[in-house]
């Protein structure tokens, strides 16, 4: 069988290593030592000014939302997992859904601002597939409207704009650690600011709004992650610079073979962006096609997924707004086997059958 991705597994006496200290301890959870260490080394590695360690990415957009005090309308984008979306109205706002670029699969710019309205508090944009935004022109936008930003870059982990991470950008950004990113720590997320009183706020936010152990300062949530998920994070940072150059080999290795086919599309890297190679989307020329292909790989036990799908505009607990290319891609593009020990033989094979059925 060969999915869509595998989580890197370090080699098991490494992880058995921080496994006897954390018996040795007994301190399982509640900012652990090794949670301490994760966020010290995430913001030595991404070069970033804070990072707080989340159990999960999704959660780390519910804080995003809080810490921001935000109300009424959100714009963000169509394409993208679903708890982008999920989120803005957990936390009883109003997603408004802005239509993608059809090259780069991210918010188009262009359309933002004919979204605003006397609602709008906030816009939430996705680094979709690890692809960078066209940062300056949203920052532009939201200068001018007086509106907060939100990344979801839960697939951003490894990508620069403009020389910096993707991490350094808006009010807030989000990422996601789940077992099938890049940087994983089985479960887990993380929120990262520059600015240092949303960072104070979200320390509250991480942990019932604690100040000490009787005394609290607002509202907070359980988001706080263990030992034994830092301790996996920490053993996958030593391995980082393999994953990010094999992933690379691999994500050249599709694109040379299918950039001068004209019966598919592939993913246009935003000027300025330092790609991080999460995803390698293809989109085929109708759904029909897709399902061809999808088919004849499923035969070889090879199993892609149709990141993303459905367009999110058309969930049954949103307004249909309608955003067409996003509902055209997501219809049609399916995301190839890519993950770190992939073999060259089964991306050849994996190319050999969507050029049989396109």
């Amino acid at each position: 069988m060969i999915p869509v991705t595998k989580p890197f597994l370090p080699p098991r006496e490494e992880y058995n290593k921080y496994l006897n200290d954390i018996w040795e301890r007994q301190w399982l959870t509640n900012h652990g030592p090794l949670v301490n260490e994760l966020e010290s080394k995430l913001k030595e590695h991404l070069n970033v000014s804070s990072a707080l360690f989340l159990s999960n990415g999704t959660i780390a957009i519910q804080i995003a939302i809080k810490a921001l005090e935000l109300t009424g309308e959100i714009i963000t984008t169509p394409f993208s997992y679903v708890a982008t979306t999920s989120t803005i109205v957990w936390e009883n706002c109003k997603p408004v859904f802005v239509d993608i670029d059809p090259l780069t699969f991210n918010i188009d710019p262009a359309k933002i601002e004919a979204a605003i309205t006397e609602k709008t508090t906030a816009i939430m944009a996705t680094h979709v597939f690890g692809n960078a935004c066209d940062i300056d022109a949203i920052a532009a936008i939201a200068k001018k409207h007086g509106l907060k930003v939100i990344y979801d870059a839960a697939h951003g982990f490894g990508t620069l704009y403009n020389g910096k991470s993707v991490f350094e950008y808006g009010d807030i950004s989000t990422c996601s650690f789940h077992a099938t990113k890049i940087f994983h720590t089985v479960e887990g997320g993380a929120v990262f600011t520059t600015q240092p009183q949303l960072l104070e706020k979200m320390l509250l936010l991480r942990n019932f709004g604690h100040t000490s152990p009787v005394t609290f300062d607002g509202i907070g949530i359980n988001a706080k992650n263990s030992e034994f998920h830092a301790a996996m994070g920490l053993c996958c940072m030593n391995h980082m610079d393999e994953i990010f150059k094999n992933r690379k080999t691999q994500w050249q290795h599709y694109q040379a073979a299918l950039r001068e086919s004209n019966k598919v599309q592939l993913l246009t890297v935003t000027k300025g962006c330092d790609f991080n190679c999460a995803y390698f989307p293809v989109v085929f020329e109708s759904e029909a096609v897709l399902q061809k292909v999808l088919a004849a790989l499923n035969l070889q036990y090879v199993q892609p997924r149709r990141y993303f799908f459905p367009s999110l505009n058309t969930v049954n607990y949103v307004d249909n707004r309608s955003s067409p290319h996003s509902e055209s891609i997501a219809q049609r593009v399916l995301c190839l086997p890519l993950y770190h020990n992939l073999r060259k033989e089964d991306q050849d094979m994996i190319l050999k059958v969507i050029m049989k059925n396109l």
